[in-house]
């Protein structure tokens, strides 16, 4: 079952972290525009409020909950009710693809991966932004994850995990990146985007579908 509840319940508080957390919000927010392409039909995966596609320019989204797919609505993505794992979309609609710790929250990353494998056409983007299990804030949520009204139930994946899934249903990894070295209250300034992974708590990667278009020859 998708883990909608606490959203629903608690759209509004969610909404708020962005306020209360600017400066993380918008060094997320960067890092993810260094990779998530500008033209062509994109798609966030768990959508949520609408936070990320809107700013990034990307036209879909698909969530769960429908509290939280009001506010993207409000932010002018067109929105579908649905989940990660059974996207209503054809075959190789999409040139791009985003999901943003929506990993940590569906019932099957695996299942998620392959139908975003699915929807995008041959050679499309995808691009992940999550919190890494072994970074120290990672290392935080775990500890304190029962405390959480939004982690309670989540799965935290480390980057090499992440990176084992997405080999798996078909994609290359083109690059990685991260940012967010301080813990959160110490995070007060927008920080730059450095490459790579293991240094930071927010990590971007970016990888394409392996996949042929129809008709074409090895």
């Amino acid at each position: 079952m998708p883990r909608v509840a606490p959203f629903e319940a608690h759209h509004a508080r969610y909404e708020t972290w962005f306020d209360r957390h600017e400066a993380a919000y918008f060094s997320e927010l960067l890092a993810l525009r260094a990779f998530v392409p500008w033209e062509g039909q994109g798609l966030e995966i768990g959508v949520g409020s609408g936070r990320f596609a809107a700013p990034l320019g990307l036209q879909v989204g698909i969530d769960p909950s429908p509290a939280m797919l009001a506010y993207a609505v409000s932010r002018g993505i067109a929105t579908v009710q649905g989940t990660a794992e059974s996207l209503p979309f054809a075959d190789s609609r999409f040139d791009h693809a985003l999901v943003v710790t929506t990993i940590c929250f569906v019932d099957s990353a695996t299942a998620m991966l392959a139908e975003a494998y699915r929807v995008l056409k041959p050679g499309g983007r995808l691009v992940i932004g999550f919190i890494d299990r072994e970074s120290a804030l990672g290392r935080h949520y775990l500890a304190h994850q029962a405390e959480s009204v939004f982690y309670r139930e989540a799965s935290f994946f480390s980057a090499d995990e992440v990176a084992d899934l997405l080999t798996t249903t078909g994609f290359s990894i083109q690059a990685w990146a991260q940012t967010l070295a301080h813990p959160l209250p110490e995070t007060r300034d927008i920080e730059a985007l450095r490459p790579g992974r293991g240094q930071c708590a927010f990590v971007v990667v970016c990888a394409h579908s392996d996949k042929q278009a129809a008709g074409s020859m090895d």
